[in-house]
């Protein structure tokens, strides 16, 4: 259910896009673009992740050394985290518990209901007990990294060294001092060849995505919109222009709700637009952007992006009508203002929209810009609803 669905519909009203003809430098300005991905890869341990983008850079010959590498400084590591539990005074403790095994021996009466506890001594545990141990810990860590230690300790007691592997393993603060450590190597080596990685024939640069979006918190990754989408289109669909993918015929056609109707007319009204795009939910080209809620992070899919174009180039906007009756709009508000503070340089406004009635008594669309810095500044800090009520009545303006 984490995989982002195609869209579906009746056979009657499927129809497939195309990129619309002549916009082929707009596509490629938005091929500069991000979107995220929240959910779409089940998630991973930094440790594997790190090992295993290094055994890809090796595969791949991006980075003969790669492979090695990663491997030597996870060792490296937890060479350094069996050192600190050492000087910690529960060290041994942990090691008695691993090592040495209770028995307790109690006398039962036959024919009554008495038992008398005998005694209590400790005996040591057998290699056998260590070794098991051992390859539970292995699974813990991930991708033999266990037995690399091991290795790496080949001229001490190999007991000894199980036995450090195992209480490093049982560790919680050792455990999460090795997944920061190989979160922050993860994003520099994939930094450091990402561009050799986008080089890559479309198989394994899926690999490589994957392993980048197998984190806990969201990644962002290029924008890449494909020749062709799937689009619902009921045979009582509306006409609309300069969409950026169109029928064969060289039209597009699509049911809008009301705001989402009104909001474009207000766009298409500007001599200035080039285009716009319908951006459909979990779709696998959808641009997403991530939002917080307690105990989790949930993907938003803007409704609308307007592209238009001035002496300098193409502009970026993403325009989301939404209702302010819904539960989420203060958590989507944030997401946007925190989509925006990272990616001002991309993309221009990023308006959250509201259709309400001005002092005129008229309904309009009142449009609150978190492209603007000091609407963003109040928006990442808004505290509820009825905080994002005020500033809506206070700073959002309106086309007309």
């Amino acid at each position: 259910e984490d995989v982002p669905p195609s869209e579906i519909g009746t056979v009657r009203d499927m129809v497939t896009l195309y990129r619309r003809p002549g916009c082929e430098g707009l596509f490629e300005a938005m091929s500069h673009l991000i979107t995220y991905r929240v959910n779409a890869v089940r998630k991973q341990s930094s440790l594997r992740r790190l090992m295993k983008l290094g055994r890809g850079l090796t595969f791949d010959m991006i980075d003969m050394d790669a492979y090695e590498s990663v491997k030597n400084k996870i060792v490296q590591q937890m060479g350094v985290e069996v050192e600190r539990l050492k000087k910690a005074s529960v060290f041994q403790e942990k090691i008695q518990q691993i090592t040495g095994i209770d028995i307790n021996t109690i006398a039962v009466g036959h024919g009554s209901n008495w038992t008398e506890e005998q005694a209590t001594y400790v005996t040591d545990a057998v290699t056998a007990d260590i070794d098991s141990l051992f390859k539970k810990s292995g699974g813990l860590l991930g991708n033999g990294l266990h037995k690399e230690y091991w290795r790496a300790q080949k001229d001490r007691n190999s007991d000894t060294v199980k036995v450090e592997v195992i209480v490093l393993a049982q560790d919680h603060d050792s455990m999460k001092s090795l997944e920061k450590l190989t979160a922050k190597e993860f994003d520099t080596l994939y930094s450091k060849n990402k561009r050799d990685i986008a080089a890559l024939k479309e198989p394994r640069r899926k690999h490589y995505e994957r392993l980048r979006l197998a984190t806990s918190q969201p990644q962002d990754i290029p924008w890449s919109l494909p020749e062709s989408i799937s689009f619902r289109r009921p045979s009582n669909a509306q006409q609309f222009d300069m969409h950026l993918f169109v029928e064969k015929d060289g039209n597009f056609r699509a049911e809008l709700g009301t705001w989402e109707k009104g909001v474009l007319e207000e766009e298409l009204a500007d001599d200035h637009v080039v285009g716009w795009l319908r951006n459909l939910d979990r779709q696998p080209w959808s641009l997403e952007i991530p939002y917080r809620v307690p105990g989790d992070i949930k993907p938003m899919f803007p409704d609308l992006v307007v592209v238009r174009k001035d002496s300098k180039g193409y502009i970026f906007d993403i325009l989301e009508p939404h209702d302010p009756s819904r539960k989420d709009n203060a958590d989507k508000a944030r997401g946007l203002a925190e989509f925006a503070e990272k990616h001002w340089d991309l993309f221009n406004r990023i308006q959250l929209i509201r259709k309400k009635r001005g002092s005129d008594g008229k309904e309009r669309y009142f449009r609150l810009d978190v492209g603007n810095e000091a609407i963003r500044k109040k928006v990442l800090a808004v505290t509820g609803n009825n905080h994002l009520d005020q500033i809506f009545e206070q700073d959002a303006g309106c086309n007309s």
